[in-house]
Formats: structure tokens, C-alpha cells, sequence
């Protein structure tokens, strides 16, 4: 007797269920690291290299950071741009050689290490000698560069690490000596006395580029000089004879007053004498009449106008003054630079303590004065009261003064925006100083026309507001001062003979080139200054002073070195010749990728001395990011504690979420920053990875080799042929905005295409088709082919941003465990995807936005109707003959696309959209649809003739 049976068949083992080896959880910070290793043997950088060295080339060239810290959250959006630009043109078909490098000279370094010198030597740091300090500093140096290079590829950033430029290597020093020697023959360079930013804490001058700015409150005071020759006041004043009048002055540095030796007046303004009287206090001054009722009234005096003249009549009436508490006369003069803006219109000139006073001391030949030594205390030429005195001090003390000589009109503190040093965070002053310059504005060779010029023509700015901005600090740089009092850095190659005698010609710059070369800078400090110039020929130096043959000839001769370095920026400026030219690159770079600062550093200062040497930019193009802010649009700092941690972030995120970030951002202004947004990158890389995941698990029974299936023609209305066209469109706008530099449209156009594409069309639509349809049928395998090659394209279009996950992705997609491929194959040493020509049937459009629609009105009857799944509704759909007509071809597809188990179409004079209850009709045990095929099968379950077919029974 046979026993019966009513269990029904269990079908899930009959599915085409997801695989894939490609993990959904990612364990970034676990996987990437071994990742990176895979790459290290044989090095992914080489590789690179060698796959592309037949390629026209596309050159970036790296600034280099600072070799005294842990990189911080700016070096991470730096290095992941600069990352992103490499990965991608490569892919796009280019030759990137890329050399990253650091900066390892100057004072921040030599600060921090004589910090530490003091707190372990005490008094006994005094007793270091230079070449000490130097050694110390280069350790130090070193430490940093490979911490931060480390740093820098735990970021996924390839470059050529094996071999970076410092600019403290021997071979960077000479050959920034020969842009140092081409600029000296073409008599750019001089010395001279004249006032520059110098830091007190430091004793050494600065550059613009070395400044921060910051808040600081300061004195302004109201002087009044005696007029010493009141006979010689124009006739227009109305000066009577029995009142010695007085020139108001206003400066808001009180303690510059000691090295005042004019005051400067507008030529073609009008000044007014005064009689003045407040709180007890009368007399006569001469002041700009447009200023006289903003100055007296803010101290309720009471004054009368007698007379008026021009300011150049009081020029050339030949007016003096006597200085308020000094032995000295000193003549009024016009200046085209004196505005009627605030102060009186009379301003206190010290030609030893300002750039435009200064120009001033030139034109009419007055003294360079200044009585402020290095550690900014006042020198015995100062009066005997503050001789001693820093200038600080001095502020105080000069006003006191002021006050009780009866010279002091007002006084009143104020906040203002100062500049201080970016390294001790101290005031600066302007002091004058003996320091080395490169002209800006020589006759021959105007370095700041040329610039202005070329930035107007020559170099591309990204974003475009960067060329006025640029242009705007060139047109008003001072002469680039390149001279630092310091040990730490490259020397200036200069020898001094008696009195003012100096040697510094082409050759002899030239000639210590060559011995740096083969020493390194050092040698400054340890050979004589004949051995540093064995090798110069000053018979045949057409430039070489008179008496250079002698000294070097008869050792009782006085020959001493210059004992100053450059200016860091002036090296680092130099990495077109000592980077591009030394390694045979190319020449203008591409592209210079900075922060937006450097538009003041170092693409302004890579720009001069490339114009003064080869009359060219060592730029094509620059494009420039923000600063890092918090969300509150506070400048991000450790100080402040709102800084964010980079090391942090990588444990906490692993790489490829903060290069998602990084992609994710406008950066042609500030971007703030908090550790929510990098959660955000985070939710949206699961995403990709999870798209990505579910394309790589549809493939596991896929042979690319003998399985796949071409799209044709006929294929056109199939949704397949959908999202290849969609895929194409990715492509061209990933290859677009790869190409320009805009990555923001790389992380919108691939994230939409994940979530909204695939994940929320193509991918709903197919699954029935991948989990249901007989494994080898011509529909499965069509869809098997456009999925693999959807994961070939998207792989490798996000592969410049999501390093390690596209390598991961890339290994699964072709068959290998990710963790043990069984080749060097790479994802990053293939291209970009093509566009893929292919018909698409025009219907397209108008189907998915029926899809939006119907999807719709699904959605009100599933909660008016209590549809809980979608496959127990049919859609019928009445179109216009327009709509129709152009759906009509895709029509088969429509179901799938709004995942109910039926979608009829069919003309009618307005659109109308019905759902269908389908409960009452039998449901597919395989598949939950109810397409009016389902019938008792052989096996005694109930199937859609599709998934019978798939099961194999009748």
C-alpha cells in the first residue's frame, strides 16, 4: 500500500539565491590595511608607472607641507584632492607621475627644537653652535616626514613615496642655488636697508606669507608739532605772527614716534589752520579740513577755520616742524599715498618703521632710522627714557611723555586687525633692516608685470575668483625679502670683503651650487669660505667685484660668509627647477593644487622666480580649496578644541569613508566640518558598497566567457537596455567632471545612480528575473551581462575615490577572493569605462515617468485597500495615443518596473491608472506572483508557467 502525502514542495532551494564573496560588512579599518600591503609588493605606484609611461602626460605637482606636526584634517582634504586628480587621470588615459614632497627648513621647525633644547639644556642651549641646531633640526625634520608619509598612504594616496623631494636633501639645495644664480644675473637681487616685518620673538624678518592676523588692541594718539618756521606758512592759512602754530599728526603706534623724521601730506588736499580750546587745552593747528569736524567734535572742542592752502603749497613753502620731545626739525612733505579716510590728514612718517615712510625717506633722502635693535628694545640713539624698553613698553611711556609736555591733543584705545608671526603668535613690527630682496618692479625685468600679466592670460583659476584675488596681491607685494636671521635653512651664498664690499655674482652662486651638491648645506658651516669657492673662476667672472681676486688670493684678507638663510618660501618656490627640471617632468606643470592662502604663498612665490628665470609660469593651471571650519564656522584648532583628529577619524571610519567625504564637498570656499557629516559619508558608502554587494551576488553562477549574452537591436524596449543608456550617461558625466576637476559631480551623479538607478529601478525590476527565471535562460543571461558590466563601469568610476573598496569589489567581480587574489591584476591599472553605444528605445522616458505615476496611485490603494504586497495588485492603464504610442514597445516590462504580478496598457482619450485587487487569483508558491499562468503543477504546487519551466515541471 502506498503511503500518500500532502506536504507541498519547498522551493527555495530551486532560487537563484545572491553570492558573492564580497563581504557586506566592509571593516575598513581592518580590510584597507591589508589591501594597501597587497599593493606594496610588487608597488602599485611603479605598476602605474610602467602601464602608463607611453601616455601623454598630465603632471601635478606637489606643494609641500610642513615637516613639524601629525597631518591634520587640512593635509587630509589636500592629499585625497591631489589623490583623486592622480587616480583619475590616470584612468582617463594620462601619464601622472607624481613626486610628493616636504617642506623641512625654517623657523617653526627651529622654534620647536630650541623649545626642546631649552627644557633639556637650560642656559647651556645658548652654547649650541649651528651646526648643533642643524642637526637637531634636521631629525626632527626627518621624524615628521615619515610620520606624516605614513599618514599620507594610510589615506590610499599613491605616489612616488620610495623617493619624495625634502628640501633639505643635498640635490634640492643645489639646484634652488641655481635659481638663486640665474636671478642674481639678471640683477634681481639686492641688498639693502629698508623696513620689513620682523618678529621680535624670533629676531628674524618675515614674509607676507609667514603672517597671521589677529585682534589687538593699541593706542591712538593725536600729536601736535611746533611748526618751526611760522613765517614760511602759506599766506592762505592766515597764520597771525604772535602764535606759533602746530601740525596735528595721528599714528596708532606711539612708540614708532622716536623715528619720525617727516610728516607726509596730500598734495591736493585742503588743510585748514584751527584755533581750537577744550577742557583748558587752545591753540593752533593745521589739520585736513575734511577731517577737522570728525576730530574736533569727538572731543567737544570749540574751533574756528582762519585760512586755507593746498597740501602741496605747504611742501613747497618749505614748513618744518620741531618733533615733540626731540632735538630735531624735520620738513613736511606730500605723499600720493595719504588719504582723507581717517587721522588728520597729516601723517607721522618714520622711514625706518614703514614700507610707505620708507619710500618717502627715498625720494627726499632722509635717513633709514631705526633705533629698535633685534630683540625689539630701544637702542642708545632713542631717548635716554626708554632706551631699553621693548616697543610695547615703549607705547605707554612715549604717550605719558606726550601728556605732560602738553603735546598729546587725544589718546584713545582701540581694536584693530594686526599682523602677527604664524609661528610664535607674537605682534610683528616693521623694522629696518640690512636684508637680501628680490626686486618686484626692476627696469629690465619687471617680475610683477609679468605676473600680472600672465595671470590675466596664461594660467586657468579654479574656481575663476582665484585670478582677481592673485592679481590683487601682486599688484601690491613689496619687494620679496628673502633673507632670515636664522640657522636652520639653506644659506644665502654671500661673502663680504671690508666695509660694504660684497661678492655675489652668477658664478660664484654657481660654484657653491656645485659644492652643495656633492655636501649638502652644511658645508656653509663647516668649510672656509675659500674651500666653499674652490671651484669659481673669478678671471673669468665678468661680474666680479675688483677686489674678490685679491681676497681670495691673499688669505690676510677679510672674506666672511653671510650668516643668512633664505626664506623657506623662496625653496620651496623653487620646486619647478629643483623637482620638475632635476627629475626630466614636465614643465609648466599641469596643475598646482594648494589651500586658498597660497595665492599669497607658494603659487605667488613659485610664480616669481619661475618668471624671473624663464619668463614663463611653472603653472598651467591652480586650483585652490577652503580652510576647515566647524560647523559654526569657527576656524578649526587644537587650542579651541573643536580640531577633529585624523587618526581618529581613520579608525573610527577607515579611508575610503573620509575620501567619500572629502568627494562629497564644495571646497572652492570654507567647508565646515564635523564628525556627524562623516557619519553621513559613512551611510552613504554602505550604500554603494551594499549596491555594488548586491550587483556582485547576482553573478556567482555568471561565466562572463561563455555565458554572455549581447544586447541588440531587439533589446531595445528590455529595461536592460534602460540602465546601460542610464549607465552611459554616468560615464560621460564621471569622465566629465574627472577631467575638470569637479568631484562634487562625481559623488552626486554616482551616489543617484546607486540609489535611485539601480537600487530603486533597475535592480527592483530584475530581481524577480535573477531569483526566478531557469539559471541559463536568454533573459537571466541578458540581465547577468548588463549587471556585470554596470559593476565593471561602476567599480572602476568610483575607483579614484573608494581606493580599496573598488580593488575589493574589483578582485569578487572577476572571481577572486579579495583577500587572496591569484594574480597582480588591479583595479586602478585599468581605464575609465567608455560609453557603450547601443538602441534604447525612446519610450523610455515617458515609461518611467507612468512608472512614477502609477507607483502612485498603487501606493493610495495599498492603504486604502490593505494591499501589503505589491504582487497581489495588477495595474490597467488607459494613455492617450501619444503616451501609447511611445510606451507600447516597453510595455512588457512595466510589471517588473512597478513590482506588481500584471501592468496592461491601452488607448483612451485621458490617462486613467486602476488597481486590481488580484487575492482571489491563485499565487505562485515560487515567485508570489499572481500573473494568471498559476496552476497546479506536476509536483503538486502551484506555479506561474515561468517558474514551472524554471522547476522543471509540467
Amino acid at each position: 500500500m502506498t503511503q500518500q502525502t500532502n506536504e507541498k514542495p519547498n522551493y527555495k532551494k530551486t532560487l537563484n539565491l545572491p553570492k558573492t564573496s564580497f563581504a557586506m560588512k566592509a571593516n575598513l579599518v581592518q580590510r584597507e590595511p591589508q589591501i594597501q600591503k597587497r599593493w606594496a609588493k610588487p608597488d602599485l605606484y611603479e605598476r602605474m608607472m610602467a602601464a602608463s609611461k607611453d601616455r601623454p602626460r598630465f603632471l601635478l605637482h606637489d606643494g609641500p607641507p610642513y615637516a613639524n606636526g601629525a597631518i591634520h584634517l587640512g593635509h587630509l582634504l589636500n592629499k585625497v584632492l591631489k589623490d583623486l586628480v592622480i587616480r583619475s587621470h590616470f584612468m582617463l588615459g594620462y601619464d601622472t607621475p607624481f613626486v610628493p614632497g616636504w617642506d623641512c627648513h625654517g623657523l617653526p621647525i627651529e622654534h620647536k627644537v630650541m623649545t626642546e633644547v631649552v627644557e633639556e639644556l637650560g642656559d647651556g642651549a645658548a652654547e649650541l653652535s649651528a651646526m648643533d641646531i642643524r642637526k637637531r633640526c634636521a631629525k626632527y625634520a626627518g621624524k615628521f616626514v615619515k610620520l606624516q608619509m605614513k599618514q599620507m598612504q594610510r589615506l590610499g594616496t599613491v605616489a612616488d613615496y620610495s623617493d619624495p623631494y625634502l628640501t633639505m636633501k643635498r640635490e634640492y639645495e643645489g639646484a634652488v642655488l641655481e635659481v638663486f644664480a640665474a636671478l642674481v644675473g639678471r640683477e634681481l637681487v639686492f641688498r639693502h636697508l629698508k623696513p620689513v616685518h620682523w618678529s621680535i620673538d624670533n629676531q628674524t624678518a618675515l614674509a607676507d606669507a609667514e603672517l597671521e592676523y589677529h585682534d589687538r588692541e593699541d593706542t591712538s594718539v593725536f600729536v601736535i608739532f611746533e611748526v618751526e618756521n611760522p613765517d614760511a606758512l602759506p599766506a592762505g592759512l592766515g597764520a597771525s605772527q604772535s602764535t606759533t602754530p602746530g601740525l596735528m599728526i595721528w599714528t596708532t603706534t606711539p612708540w614708532t614716534l622716536p623715528a619720525n623724521l617727516a610728516v607726509a601730506v596730500s598734495p591736493r588736499s585742503e588743510y585748514g589752520l584751527y584755533r581750537f580750546e577744550r577742557d583748558g587745552m587752545a591753540g593752533q593747528v593745521i589739520i585736513a579740513t575734511a577731517l577737522a569736524e570728525q576730530v574736533f567734535d569727538a572731543k567737544d572742542a570749540e574751533y574756528e577755520l582762519l585760512g586755507t592752502c593746498s597740501g602741496t603749497e605747504l611742501e613747497d613753502a618749505g614748513v618744518q616742524y620741531r618733533h615733540a620731545f626731540l632735538d630735531r626739525v624735520s620738513p613736511v612733505v606730500t605723499a600720493e599715498y595719504v588719504t582723507l579716510e581717517d587721522g588728520t590728514g597729516m601723517v607721522h612718517t618714520a622711514p625706518g618703521h614703514g614700507v610707505d615712510d620708507y619710500q618717502t625717506g627715498q625720494r627726499i633722502g632722509l635717513d633709514i632710522y631705526c633705533p629698535v635693535r633685534e630683540d625689539g628694545t630701544f637702542d642708545e640713539s632713542a631717548p635716554e627714557w626708554i632706551q631699553g624698553k621693548s616697543v610695547w613698553e615703549a607705547n605707554d611711556l612715549v604717550v605719558e611723555n606726550l601728556r605732560e609736555s602738553g603735546a598729546l591733543y587725544d589718546e584713545h584705545k582701540f581694536m584693530h586687525s594686526y599682523p602677527h608671526d604664524w609661528r610664535s603668535k607674537g605682534p610683528v613690527i616693521f623694522r629696518a633692516t640690512r636684508q637680501w630682496f628680490i626686486a618686484v618692479d626692476a627696469e629690465d625685468r619687471s617680475l610683477r608685470g609679468m605676473a600680472l600679466e600672465v595671470t590675466e592670460n596664461d594660467v586657468k583659476f579654479i574656481p575663476e575668483w582665484g585670478r582677481n584675488r592673485m592679481r590683487g596681491m601682486l599688484d601690491t607685494r613689496p619687494d620679496w625679502c628673502i633673507s632670515r636671521q636664522r640657522a636652520w635653512g639653506l644659506p644665502i651664498p654671500a661673502f663680504y670683503g671690508e666695509g660694504d664690499e660684497v661678492l655675489l655674482t652668477r658664478a660664484s652662486v654657481e660654484a657653491v651650487a656645485a659644492v652643495f651638491r656633492e655636501m649638502g648645506s652644511d658645508a656653509w658651516f663647516k668649510l672656509s669660505a675659500r674651500e666653499l669657492l674652490d671651484k669659481y673662476d673669478v678671471a673669468n667672472d665678468p661680474d666680479a667685484p675688483a677686489w674678490v681676486a685679491g681676497a681670495l688670493g691673499d688669505e690676510s684678507k677679510t672674506l666672511e660668509m653671510a650668516r643668512d638663510i633664505f626664506d623657506v618660501w623662496f625653496e620651496s618656490g623653487s620646486s619647478w627647477n629643483a623637482v620638475l627640471n632635476e627629475r626630466g617632468l614636465e614643465y609648466p606643470a599641469d596643475l598646482y593644487l594648494e589651500g586658498s592662502d597660497q595665492h599669497r604663498g607658494w603659487f605667488q612665490l613659485s610664480l616669481l622666480p619661475s618668471l624671473g628665470v624663464n619668463g614663463q609660469s611653472p603653472f598651467k593651471a591652480v586650483l585652490t580649496h577652503g580652510f576647515m571650519v566647524d560647523k559654526d564656522g569657527r576656524k578649526m584648532s587644537k587650542s579651541d578644541g573643536n580640531a577633529l583628529n585624523v587618526d581618529e577619524l581613520m579608525k573610527d571610519y577607515g579611508a575610503d569613508v573620509c575620501r567619500l567625504w572629502v568627494c562629497s564637498l564644495n571646497t572652492d570656499n570654507d567647508i565646515k566640518v564635523d564628525e556627524s557629516f562623516f557619519a553621513l559619508a559613512g551611510e552613504e558608502y554602505r550604500k554603494i558598497r551594499n549596491t555594488i554587494r548586491f550587483l556582485l551576488s547576482n553573478l556567482g553562477d555568471f561565466d562572463v566567457e561563455t555565458d554572455r549574452r549581447e544586447l541588440m537591436d531587439a533589446d531595445a524596449g528590455s529595461v536592460d537596455a534602460w540602465v546601460v543608456g542610464e549607465l552611459n550617461r554616468l560615464i560621460q558625466t564621471v569622465r566629465d567632471a574627472y577631467q575638470s576637476l569637479t568631484y562634487r559631480k562625481v559623488h552626486e551623479a554616482v551616489f543617484h545612480f546607486c540609489n535611485e538607478t539601480l537600487s530603486a529601478v533597475y535592480l527592483a525590476a530584475v530581481k524577480d528575473r535573477l531569483y526566478c527565471d531557469k539559471s541559463d535562460s536568454d533573459r537571466r543571461r541578458r540581465t547577468q551581462t548588463v549587471i556585470f558590466d554596470v559593476a565593471s563601469a561602476l567599480i572602476r568610476l568610483v575607483a579614484p575615490v573608494l581606493v580599496h573598496t573598488a580593488d575589493e569589489a574589483w578582485q569578487a567581480l572577476h572571481g577572486r577572493n579579495p583577500d587572496k587574489p591569484e594574480t597582480d591584476d588591479c583595479v586602478h591599472l585599468h581605464l575609465l569605462p567608455e560609453v557603450n553605444e547601443l538602441a534604447v528605445s525612446e519610450g523610455w522616458a515617458e515609461a518611467i515617468s507612468l512608472r512614477d505615476r502609477a507607483l502612485k496611485v498603487l501606493e493610495d490603494a495599498r492603504s486604502q485597500r490593505g494591499l501589503d504586497n505589491p504582487l497581489d495588485a495588477g495595474i490597467e492603464c488607459a494613455l492617450t495615443t501619444d503616451v501609447y504610442s511611445k510606451v507600447v514597445g516597453v510595455a512588457d516590462e512595466l510589471a517588473d518596473l512597478c513590482g506588481v504580478s500584471r501592468f496592461e496598457i491601452q488607448e483612451g482619450e485621458g490617462e486613467l491608472i486602476a488597481v486590481n485587487d488580484l487575492t482571489t487569483e491563485p499565487r505562485c508558491e515560487r515567485s508570489w506572483k499572481r500573473d494568471g499562468t498559476v496552476a497546479e503543477r506536476s509536483d503538486g504546487g502551484a506555479l506561474s508557467q515561468r517558474d514551472a519551466e524554471a522547476v522543471g515541471v509540467e
